[in-house]
């Protein structure tokens, strides 16, 4: 099984701590818990995935921070990158 952390319990995406392939089960360390997922696409090292539907125009929390807003809406498992995020920092 593939992993990822998150470093906030506010995240809703967490990061991979390895490349993770479509299709695969990811375990995401939240906290003092622990969620599994599947990942909807392939998923690069150090890349984010989504830990529930982000709807599109919601912030994208990374660190306990908004790092970014969702342009499409965003489903579980899915990679979140700059095709489906905008930065909110100009």
């Amino acid at each position: 099984m593939k992993r990822a952390i998150t470093l906030s319990e506010k995240d809703n995406v967490a990061v991979a701590l390895e490349e993770i392939l479509e299709g695969e089960d990811v375990e995401v360390t939240i906290g003092g818990g622990k969620i599994i997922l599947k990942a909807l696409n392939n998923i690069p090292f150090g890349h984010k995935i989504s830990l529930r539907r982000i709807r599109r125009g919601e912030k994208i929390i990374k660190y306990g921070e908004p790092i970014g807003e969702a342009v499409t809406d965003i489903e579980q498992g899915e990679h979140v990158h700059v095709h489906n995020i905008k930065s909110i920092f100009v």
